[in-house]
């Protein structure tokens, strides 16, 4: 097949270049700021990228604020209304997290559109090297061991479960937070202390750690005001995120807002994950 591959960071890369290990035509355009090795070429104009191209790939998230497209690999400022005007409705469009505007102006031109960051097998993979990143943070940013350390994972989602089976793995005295009675229960069988979200604020003084997966405002002002001097609270959350961080910094709170952890700790593991998930489109397509 003939892919284009447009916009994104190290995860479309490894992405480009998997698929042309494959033995696939592709092209790239809006990563103008890396060379590829052969069997990846460039391409100076969108719409010399997607032309003769059965599949376009957006990156993930598609846009990297409302109207633009996201490539922190490009030397150059691209609109999606400039991407998506050259695709055509015989391709197969597949792009991460489309906003709304986006996918709307995608439909309203009858494209054949696809969001890859909506299939189960993705969101697994990524809440894997998520919670990976994660651990990495936490020994990175921490001056003791995960092992023996108080944690707590707000949310207990894909990433949080996860992540709080992986911790416990290593030694931490865990505990975790959760909305439904379901969830709690499973935490509890797997050995943790489980607590509902909005009950936290008792246990907050107690933990070393604090990591929210939950992408709302959960950590507030009067939450943060509760932990420890000297805890460290990881904000896994997408935008607009979990965690008050003016107020983090005004009460000398360590905050971090780890965002878009795969592409950063394991791309080309994220690549491959997206890779097989359009394959797995692809596929189901044709049957």
């Amino acid at each position: 097949m003939k892919f284009t591959v447009i916009g994104g960071d190290m995860r479309q890369v490894k992405l480009a270049e998997l698929l042309a290990e494959d033995g696939h035509e592709v092209t790239v355009f809006a990563l103008d700021k890396l060379r590829f090795d052969d069997g990846v070429s460039h391409a100076p104009t969108p719409r010399d990228a997607v032309h003769g191209a059965q599949c376009v790939i957006l990156p993930l998230p598609a846009t990297s604020k409302e109207g633009i497209l996201n490539a922190p690999l490009s030397t150059g400022l691209h609109t999606t209304r400039e991407i998506v005007s050259v695709l055509e409705r015989d391709q197969l469009i597949c792009g991460g997290r489309i906003d709304g505007s986006t996918g709307e102006l995608m439909r309203s031109l009858g494209l054949n559109v696809a969001d890859y960051y909506e299939r189960e097998e993705l969101a697994v993979l990524n809440a894997g090297v998520t919670a990976e990143g994660a651990i990495q943070l936490i020994m990175e940013e921490t001056p003791f061991t995960i092992s023996g350390a108080s944690i707590l994972v707000i949310g207990y989602g894909r990433i949080g479960r996860l992540l709080s089976a992986k911790l416990k793995a290593l030694g931490a005295n865990m505990t975790a937070s959760a909305r439904k009675w379901s969830d709690l229960s499973w935490i509890q069988a797997y050995g943790m202390t489980g607590v509902p979200t909005g009950e936290i604020d008792a246990l907050l003084p107690y933990f070393d750690v604090v990591v929210n997966t939950v992408p709302a405002r959960i950590l507030s002002e009067d939450r943060l005001r509760l932990l420890r001097r000297g805890c460290l609270c990881l904000d896994l959350a997408s935008k607009p995120g979990g965690m008050d961080f003016s107020a983090a910094a005004r009460l000398g709170v360590k905050a971090v807002w780890a965002l878009s952890l795969p592409g950063e700790v394991a791309p080309a593991t994220s690549g491959a994950a997206i890779r097989d998930t359009i394959y797995h489109i692809i596929s189901e397509m044709r049957c």
